[in-house]
């Protein structure tokens, strides 16, 4: 017996492409939904589930500790109980640091001065100074930029220099402290790296090439370092911030954009455990997500959009140049 063909259940291109829709937009509401947890977990219920910073071990190490970021870290960290050896290139602002630390939260200190674009010649003097001390934690923090204003690659003054500096202090710097401290850490299956990277190192950003660039090799450097040795108890996290005042960003005013490097570090600190990258308060991670929206990388990239970034006035520096350009190895964001 023949059955009649209006019964067949037959499935229309109209059907499919509505179930294609579905498992699209279920896809994206999945999506939406674990990154509003992890931001929930990372910044909200972190203020009430934060670890215990002392279990990783007696000492923690900061680079760049001398102001902005790297400064703001080495007091949170001897907040919660370590003693910080202080790393950077002035001696006598490691000497005042140090002081205001021991001071404050009655922690021990110690500091060694290097210059980070110095290159790979500074990292046996450092690992002299390190060893036989218990290093729970590594914060790689010392950075600098190219110059005072947008410009393009060849604009940058004394490049030849510049590129070489650059490239030790922001990408050489982080391996190589890694390296002296991660032994350790794997033998006593406990530590923890923090290395601060950047929205830069996100999403590109044309007119600060060389900058961008270094940052997107802490971003991944980061990233595959923690996925090597998690299961050997290390946690490696990635600090990507936007705008926080510093000297590498001239001061600017703090607002609901412009984090302080305290406020920063504060926050940022609290998020260890609960993400591995992060852009380190919920203000960043609001604007980095609204960045992600309304500024695709084919407008970040277009000709238009770079002509209005390079013609924008170029920013004032006051007293002398070149020390306000070493002074930014000792500032981060």
């Amino acid at each position: 017996m023949l059955l009649n063909p209006e019964l067949h259940c037959r499935t229309s291109p109209t059907d499919v492409l509505a179930f294609l829709g579905g498992l699209t937009l279920a896809f994206y509401l999945m999506k939406l939904t674990w990154r509003c947890w992890c931001g929930l977990r990372a910044f909200i219920l972190s203020e009430h589930w934060q670890v215990d910073f002392r279990t990783y071990g007696r000492w923690a190490v900061v680079t760049g500790a001398t102001s902005g970021i790297g400064k703001a870290y080495a007091f949170e960290l001897a907040k919660r109980g370590l003693d910080v050896v202080l790393i950077s290139r002035s001696e006598d602002k490691l000497r005042i640091v140090a002081k205001e630390i021991e001071n404050e939260y009655d922690r021990k200190t110690r500091t060694i001065r290097v210059d980070f674009t110095d290159g790979c010649n500074i990292y046996p003097a450092i690992a002299k100074e390190l060893q036989g001390l218990e290093i729970g934690i590594l914060v790689n923090n010392v950075g600098m930029i190219c110059s005072d204003n947008f410009a393009y690659f060849l604009e940058i003054p004394e490049a030849e220099e510049k590129i070489t500096q650059i490239i030790n202090c922001n990408m050489l710097s982080v391996p190589q402290m890694t390296r002296l401290v991660l032994p350790s850490m794997v033998e006593r299956e406990k530590g923890l790296i923090i290395n601060i990277s950047s929205e830069m190192g996100v999403r590109p950003q044309p007119l600060l090439a060389l900058y961008s660039a270094s940052k997107v090799f802490v971003t991944y450097f980061s990233q595959c370092l923690h996925a090597e040795y998690k299961s050997k108890g290390i946690t490696v996290q990635c600090v990507a911030p936007l705008m926080v005042s510093t000297n590498m960003t001239h001061n600017m005013t703090v607002n609901g954009l412009v984090k302080s490097a305290p406020a920063f570090a504060c926050e940022a600190i609290k998020t260890v455990g609960h993400s591995s990258y992060t852009s380190g308060c919920l203000s960043h991670a609001l604007q980095s997500a609204a960045l992600e929206l309304f500024l695709p990388d084919w407008l970040r990239m277009s000709t238009f959009l770079i002509r209005k970034l390079r013609n924008l006035p170029r920013i004032k520096v006051h007293g002398n140049k070149a020390s306000k350009e070493k002074e930014r190895l000792i500032a981060k964001e």
